[in-house]
């Protein structure tokens, strides 16, 4: 029942024989290259942009719950560890991609909340969300996607709390931490104004995300049909023991969530490469984006800025040896 549920619920295997047959039809051998590309292309971009209406509504609607000034209260009745968990979980529901979870972490910070708890929140809300556990399930099974989520907010919390240990405060922005807070009350939400809200952001989304799904779909067909497979095991196999390093520098000059990621992981782990590899590749993209990184030095200091990077690129490597070590028991 669960491999039927992964199967052909989360992965949607039952759209890519459909997809395979109307090219069979259309006299393109999926077999061969061209043929295999192009059904590689449809299947994926259309699995998962129907995924990602699905959980964008879902989320989005969970979120209506949590507008920022909510959000700031609630993280404000909490203390230390408590509240960098509290910060880390919330960051589950909150955008999907790092440059739109930094204007958050501007307001949090404004707030006058600890550093550790708005970079507990900065950490998590890009690099795991409620979407990614359905996606990685969709792929990788239940066991990856479950271990990826708890290790990212394993990150998220430990970063947060180093950063307060440090006592960083003073490389904040001046004009962030004197900033006035207006604290507006929210208006009770009805279910059908919920729902209108959550089929906005869907909506604006998958606009936002689209072509970079293309882009990501487009590079993972030819990584699963054109690239010998032989290559990408010499590079992102169990023989090159610097794989997570690479696929983490990799990861942080481009610019994408986890929907746009998630084509190019599935074929480089068809291809061979290690499990580790692929999901700390994902990890870089989502949390150390180049843009997301230009936005936030607008918000700190130079010196916050590369301990930040520091910080999430040492533990992006961790786990993605520490997914390396537990492949065989995952998969």
């Amino acid at each position: 029942m669960w491999s039927f549920i992964q199967n052909e619920i989360f992965g949607m295997q039952w759209l890519n024989r459909l997809i395979g047959n109307l090219l069979t039809l259309c006299g393109l051998d999926i077999n061969e290259r061209l043929g295999g590309s192009i059904c590689f292309f449809i299947y994926d971009t259309v699995k998962i942009m129907l995924l990602l209406g699905f959980l964008i509504m879902i989320i989005s609607y969970i979120q209506s719950y949590f507008p920022p000034e909510r959000s700031k209260r609630l993280l404000g009745r909490y203390n230390g560890l408590g509240a960098r968990i509290i910060a880390a979980l919330l960051g589950t529901v909150t955008p999907f991609c790092s440059c739109s979870s930094i204007p958050l972490f501007i307001g949090f910070s404004s707030a006058g909340l600890p550093i550790g708890v708005t970079f507990s929140f900065l950490i998590s809300s890009p690099m795991v969300d409620l979407g990614s556990l359905v996606l990685l399930m969709s792929i990788f099974g239940w066991k990856v996607a479950v271990a990826y989520v708890v290790l990212g907010l394993v990150i998220a919390v430990a970063g947060g709390t180093l950063i307060e240990k440090l006592h960083l405060e003073n490389q904040v922005q001046d004009y962030i931490k004197n900033a006035k807070q207006l604290d507006i009350p929210q208006e009770k939400l009805r279910f059908k104004d919920r729902l209108k809200y959550a089929w906005g952001e869907m909506l604006s989304t998958a606009k936002k995300v689209f072509p970079y799904i293309l882009i990501g779909v487009g590079i993972g067909a030819v990584i699963h049909n054109w690239i010998p497979e032989e290559w990408i095991v010499n590079v992102l196999g169990n023989n090159n023991p610097f794989g997570v390093f690479i696929a983490s520098v990799c990861g942080i000059p481009m610019y994408a969530d986890i929907f746009g990621t998630i084509a190019i992981a599935e074929a480089l782990l068809g291809k061979g490469a290690m499990l580790g590899v692929v999901l700390s590749f994902m990890m870089a993209v989502t949390t150390l984006s180049l843009p997301s990184m230009i936005m936030l030095k607008k918000a700190v200091k130079a010196k916050l800025l590369g301990i930040f990077i520091a910080i999430c690129t040492g533990g992006i490597i961790l786990v993605g040896y520490a997914f390396n070590a537990l492949q065989y028991f995952l998969i």
